[in-house]
């Protein structure tokens, strides 16, 4: 049985791909007659929950919440402060040294990578929304799913590229003209997404092991569009539901986090093999040689207090010729891995964010619960934690230290967490190239020939 359905998910997989067999150009094509005609995958269940495990495999292979390379971990990790890289002369290392351009090939496969996940979820909700033989429950279910991930892959695109072409729309004569959408209507339409979505989601997980997300899931990333917006309460009030939600638990043991049976686990990417390692142990582990791709950098290891729990288990030294290197090592299971899942969200995102809420709103009693957060964290790294008065600056930048430190080469939160604080220049004491536009990236060359309407380019670039 289990065979069979991963055969239908590749079916689907691959009639999903024809029905766009080119970012850049948006094709239509004729459908072979071995394939189901798309409008039929979703008058079954089956078909439509296989056109969503497509999706899903998608984000776990190649997207910006995906832990390998082609993922914002690796990715933002050398961008910022957090990482190093050390294959010289390539797409990543023009980004290490904050020299990208217009023609970078990391920078375009990232776009075309979103924009075909964005495309599968429209394609997903356009066959919901007519279908006439799923129940309402399903097609509920279905389109709140394939909302949120669309919402999670746009919030990616606006935060790295600033302005960008919002689609529902599966046409492409429409999608080969399509315009940009300014930064803030894109985060307005992303909180109407989301505010359906978690109408149409239920609090209960489809998985038991939560690789299939939920309500909360799409709480949290609206509280996450919620503090782009300058929108504090908001944020803080459905944050609280996630916090206060009996079905999830604060990890207190440092060597269980990156397990995948946690309560404190929101969202998390199985891998696409069964007994395969995440893509993070494939993507960063090497032992007795020197690196060759990412590890980590002085500045974020001299971060970390020696007695910091995080850094004796979530590192990993490796040396080579007397020289030595710290290498990401949160997730450790190489071989028959049945204990690890790349996680997309955890409990601790949600207390630090809502920290920030708290503090953003600069009210003694709203200070004095965002310590409790913090403190959480830091308590469990075995740490000091924050006692006295602070203010709300002084509180804000605790957090982006604790931030860092918990969530260093996970989908880029050091970016993420300095750009919405506003606070990206300080990057240049450890990047000398950094400059105030490197706030977004440049759209890629190719899609600005295929659609001049996408111009002008994103200022520097």
């Amino acid at each position: 049985m289990k065979s069979s359905y991963n055969h239908l998910v590749i079916t689907i997989l691959l009639l999903i791909q024809l029905a766009f067999t080119s970012c850049e150009k948006l094709i239509a094509v004729d459908m072979p007659d071995n394939q189901i005609d798309k409008n039929q995958v979703f008058e079954n269940l089956q078909t439509a929950n296989a056109a969503l495990a497509g999706l899903y495999s998608g984000l776990f292979d190649n997207s910006p919440i995906s832990g390998g390379s082609g993922g914002t971990g690796a990715i933002l990790g050398v961008y910022t402060d957090d990482m190093d890289y050390y294959a010289a002369s390539n797409a990543d290392y023009q980004i290490f040294l904050n020299q990208q351009i217009e023609t970078n090939t990391t920078i375009n496969t990232l776009w075309l990578n979103c924009y075909q996940h964005i495309y599968k979820a429209n394609i997903i909700i356009e066959g919901i929304v007519n279908s006439r033989s799923l129940k309402e429950s399903d097609k509920n279910s279905i389109k709140g799913e394939a909302l949120l991930v669309r919402s999670v892959v746009y919030f990616y695109l606006q935060q790295l590229f600033g302005d960008i072409p919002y689609t529902t729309t599966t046409n492409y004569q429409f999608n080969q003209t399509i315009s940009r959408t300014p930064a803030t209507e894109l985060l307005s339409k992303l909180q109407q997404d989301l505010t359906e979505a978690i109408a149409l989601l239920s609090d209960n997980y489809r998985s038991a092991e939560r690789i299939i997300p939920n309500r909360k899931v799409a709480e949290l990333m609206l509280a996450k569009v919620y503090l782009l917006q300058h929108k504090w309460i908001e944020a803080e009030l459905l944050l609280k539901t996630i916090v206060q939600s009996p079905m999830y638990q604060f990890q207190n043991d440092i060597t269980q986090v990156f397990k995948k049976s946690g309560k404190h686990i929101i969202w998390q990417l199985k891998p696409l093999a069964n007994g395969a390692a995440t893509k993070e142990v494939q993507q960063y582990y090497h032992n007795n040689a020197a690196p060759t791709g990412y590890a980590l950098s002085e500045n974020l290891v001299n971060a970390f207090s020696d007695d910091d729990l995080r850094k004796k288990n979530w590192m990993l030294i490796a040396t080579f010729n007397q020289q030595t290197w710290h290498l990401p090592w949160k997730y450790q299971v190489r071989l028959d891995n049945t204990s690890e899942y790349s996680i997309v969200f955890r409990l601790e995102e949600v207390y630090l964010l809502l920290a920030e809420a708290y503090a953003q709103q600069n009210l003694p009693d709203k200070i004095t619960e965002a310590l409790t957060y913090v403190n959480a964290i830091k308590d469990r790294a075995g740490i000091p934690i924050l006692n006295g008065q602070y203010s709300k600056e002084d509180l804000l930048s605790e957090i982006i230290v604790e931030s860092r430190k918990e969530f260093f080469s996970e989908m880029g939160h050091r970016f993420l967490d300095l750009k919405r604080l506003n606070r990206l220049p300080i990057l240049v004491t450890a990047k000398p190239n950094w400059k105030d536009y490197h706030i977004i990236w440049p759209l890629p060359q190719k899609e600005l020939l295929l659609n001049s309407n996408l111009l002008p380019q994103n200022y520097g670039y």
